[in-house]
């Protein structure tokens, strides 16, 4: 680290040197805004060239500007490595992503002498690429790139995606100059939000549910213990099944224990990446037909086809995208609905991702992003 903190240093006067001149007339303002990690982070104006460390942050990025691809001076390897369907879906709108620079970003390294050459106004890196807080409370990297000049902010769509995605989504319209748009869309999920909860006011059972993440494409059953897809289970007034076996934010459920547990409603995770590796398969540009064929098959596994969820017909399928995504609200609907059909007839989830598609996305969800039973 000794290394970085020296290239970054040595890049300070070439990256304020390089940085553009913004003139339209008027001086632009300072900006400051408060990240994930609870630190300040200052530019002085809106950013124009960001380094999208965390690739997967670009369609929540995108909400908010829609040429927003025209800002980025590199992006991360996570968003095509974690979601090649929305990678694809992005290169296809944003030809210009394939041209970017792109970076390997993490706690084990961050590619200084690039960073440098690249000259950001900001560096957007994900929580668990920053790395751990240190006894003392500095950060290695975060120290290293704030010796550097370069202003760095941390999100965190992951770990609690109800409780953050409004903070996160006003952090980024601040820095990118977009509040309006910012308000616009966390007030839009908030009144969705508020909704599923007034749904659910007069419920008089909160069923436990089992999530089975990445299902299918490896040993049963990688699931969620705190936070993450709990929130959106709690959220939809169900309870999750594994949150007492697992102390951290996730862990392995063993086929007995799952058996053990024999929670009424199973709900099985996967995307894009699952595809040809024997998992559940949904997301953008998925159809209908191969997302059935493949939770079908799934249901069918050694250690899950014995469980009464599925058994009777309670089992389903939902986009693990929604585990990062600033629209999770989806996630929280459609669960309201499985876990509670008497009490949510008004919830229309299809229509949510209507109205979303037509008044926030620059590239649209189009595509199977949850399924049940046949």
């Amino acid at each position: 680290m000794h290394r970085l903190t020296r290239a970054f240093a040595a890049g300070a006067f070439m990256l304020a040197a390089t940085l553009p001149i913004v003139s339209h007339g008027a001086r632009a303002e300072p900006v400051t805004a408060t990240d994930s990690l609870g630190r300040a982070v200052t530019l002085g104006a809106p950013a124009r060239r960001i380094l999208l460390a965390a690739g997967r942050i670009l369609p929540a990025l995108a909400i908010l500007d829609h040429a927003v691809v025209d800002r980025l001076v590199a992006v991360g390897r996570d968003l095509p490595r974690q979601n090649p369907d929305i990678h694809k879906a992005y290169v296809a709108r944003f030809p210009r992503l394939v041209a970017l620079p792109v970076i390997e970003a993490g706690p084990g390294g961050f590619p200084a002498e690039q960073a440098i050459a690249l000259a950001p106004d900001l560096v957007i890196l994900d929580r668990a690429q920053a790395g751990a807080t240190g006894p003392d409370g500095g950060n290695p990297l975060l120290g290293a790139l704030a010796a550097a000049g370069i202003p760095v902010a941390v999100i965190d769509l992951h770990g609690h995606p109800l409780r953050d995605t409004a903070p996160v989504m006003r952090l980024l319209g601040r820095l990118l100059g977009r509040e309006r748009e910012a308000e616009d869309f966390t007030g839009f999920i908030e009144a969705h939000l508020s909704t599923v909860a007034a749904s659910l006011a007069a419920r008089a059972a909160t069923p436990a549910v089992f999530l089975h993440a990445h299902a299918g494409a490896t040993p049963c059953c990688f699931s969620p213990g705190q936070g993450t897809f709990t929130d959106d289970i709690l959220a939809a007034g169900g309870l999750n099944a594994a949150a007492s076996l697992l102390p951290g934010a996730a862990g392995q459920v063993s086929a007995e224990a799952l058996l053990g547990l024999d929670p009424p409603v199973y709900v099985a995770t996967g995307g894009s990446h699952l595809s040809g590796r024997g998992g559940v398969v949904l997301g953008t540009g998925v159809a209908r037909d191969t997302a059935q064929t493949t939770l079908a098959t799934v249901l069918q596994s050694p250690g899950l086809a014995q469980l009464s969820a599925i058994r009777s017909g309670r089992a389903y399928g939902l986009w693990q995208g929604f585990s990062t995504s600033p629209v999770n609200v989806l996630a929280v609907e459609v669960l309201a609905k499985w876990l509670h059909p008497d009490l949510t007839g008004d919830l229309d989830p299809e229509a949510t991702l209507a109205e979303l598609n037509a008044r926030f996305l620059a590239v649209p969800m189009d595509g199977t992003y949850w399924i049940g039973p046949r």
